[in-house]
């Protein structure tokens, strides 16, 4: 099988030759060998293994997407993840991402609460006058 894992703004694996993908949906896990029926997903947070013959399995860990699988070529598109690490690494390295992404969250939502409060005391401001 032929599989690519795209994000909005990059392809993140290009590969052929994959013996087996194994992803996590809502449903649970889903297997998918070279001669299974086409057919879609939808995507859970998790981790998503390939396995090429030649080098083993890979991993990496995955947000939310879908997966499109038609023919002898699989399509997931996810709006973020994590490739490049040992199935050991990826727990440390999703832990890092999401407090740099709860952090961004906070400076987010102080921003807006700043931009309200100043709005509401220009509209009062505006009604006095």
């Amino acid at each position: 099988m032929k599989l690519k894992v795209l994000l909005p703004n990059e392809v993140v694996v290009s590969a052929d030759n994959i013996s087996r993908v194994v992803l996590e949906t809502w449903q649970g896990a889903y297997g998918l060998l070279p001669n299974r029926l086409d057919g879609t997903a939808a995507l859970a947070p998790g981790i998503l293994m390939y396995e090429i013959p030649e080098e083993g399995a890979q991993y990496i860990a995955v947000g939310e997407g879908i997966m499109v699988k038609t023919g002898n070529e699989v399509v997931i598109s996810v709006r973020r993840c994590i490739s490049g690490k040992k199935l050991g690494e990826l727990h440390q390295a999703i832990e890092i991402e999401f407090a740099h992404h709860r952090e961004h969250e906070s400076r987010i939502r102080t921003a807006l609460a700043k931009l309200e409060s100043g709005f509401i005391r220009n509209f009062q401001e505006l009604l006095k006058t």
